[in-house]
């Protein structure tokens, strides 16, 4: 029987509207205005409520949310986004890591876990790389969200999430799991720009290819992103969906996300990935796109 999962990112589900001028201070003045010029208009409440209405007939999926589900990290957000989290599942079926918007200021990691711990945290508590594992299923959080200078958006996942997670990759691996590692930047080179992109891609996907996945998640580019990272097991398909919010403004797409469904096969894994969202000038979520792949692995 298939395992199902649904893949979520790049949310921006609160607003800023009231916010007060002492609560612009650094970074955040920056991202204030950002969301008053262009943000506002193109990640819509109500688009993000579709999606989740979408899925909420598929039972009681295991969800992932790579990140963003703020603008500027302001502690209200926090506060607005953690009781989006309770009305939508219970942590134990909300696998969540933070985006750089989340970490705007060094302020906004206390507000990370005061108020999203259960979500971040894995089955045996807080601290990254996270695990749990549900059935077959091993979800292998890292964090790459980091406060930086104002107009960058760069991500890091830090030497010491990186020295734990071969061994957890293997562990998983000896247990006949599923992996599926979800973080909010992209692990790969050249995807996104050197303003956005993440620092230490060499190093996070040189560990990945060494220790082997079966699935990578990523957000951040608000696109539909599809590449391949080749590890030591075999292919490990490295995707992203957009923002889960989006309006679909200019060129980039609107509001999507993917489900996921993984049965063990003879030859390794069957994997089916269905992309359902907003066409473009569409006012109904629909289904996008329809594709299986076979991961072939020896065990």
């Amino acid at each position: 029987m298939a395992q199902n999962f649904i893949h979520l990112s790049d949310l921006h589900l609160t607003s800023l509207a009231g916010v007060q001028a002492r609560e612009l201070f650094s970074k955040r003045f920056l991202g204030y205005l950002s969301w008053r010029r262009r943000r506002r208009l193109e990640h819509r409440r109500e688009r993000l409520d579709a999606l989740v209405a979408d899925f909420a007939g598929d039972g009681e999926p295991e969800l992932v949310i790579t990140g963003d589900l703020t603008h500027i990290g302001l502690e209200r957000e926090f506060q607005a986004a953690a009781e989006w989290l309770a009305a939508l599942a219970p942590p134990s079926r909300v696998a969540l890591v933070p985006g750089n918007h989340d970490a705007t200021v060094p302020a906004s990691l206390d507000y990370q876990a005061r108020y999203w711990g259960a979500y971040l945290a894995g089955d045996d508590g807080p601290g990254y790389p996270t695990l749990r594992v549900r059935g077959t299923l091993a979800f292998i959080g890292l964090n790459s969200a980091v406060a930086t200078a104002p107009a960058l958006a760069t991500g890091r996942v830090d030497g010491a999430q990186l020295a734990r997670l071969p061994a957890l990759l293997a562990a998983c691996r000896e247990r006949g799991l599923f992996r599926v590692v979800y973080l909010h930047h992209c692990p790969l080179a050249g995807v996104d720009s050197r303003r956005k992109h993440l620092v230490n891609h060499a190093a996070v996907a040189g560990t990945l290819a060494a220790g082997g996945a079966e699935l990578i998640l990523h957000g951040h580019g608000h696109r539909d992103q599809r590449h391949e990272l080749e590890t030591i097991d075999g292919v490990a398909p490295v995707m992203a969906a957009p923002s889960a919010s989006a309006a679909g403004r200019g060129d980039k797409p609107a509001a999507t996300y993917h489900r996921f469904a993984v049965t063990r096969g003879k030859a390794g894994w069957e994997l089916a990935i269905t992309t359902r969202g907003f066409a473009a000038g569409a006012e109904t979520v629909a289904t996008l796109a329809e594709e299986s792949r076979t991961l072939s692995r020896s065990r």
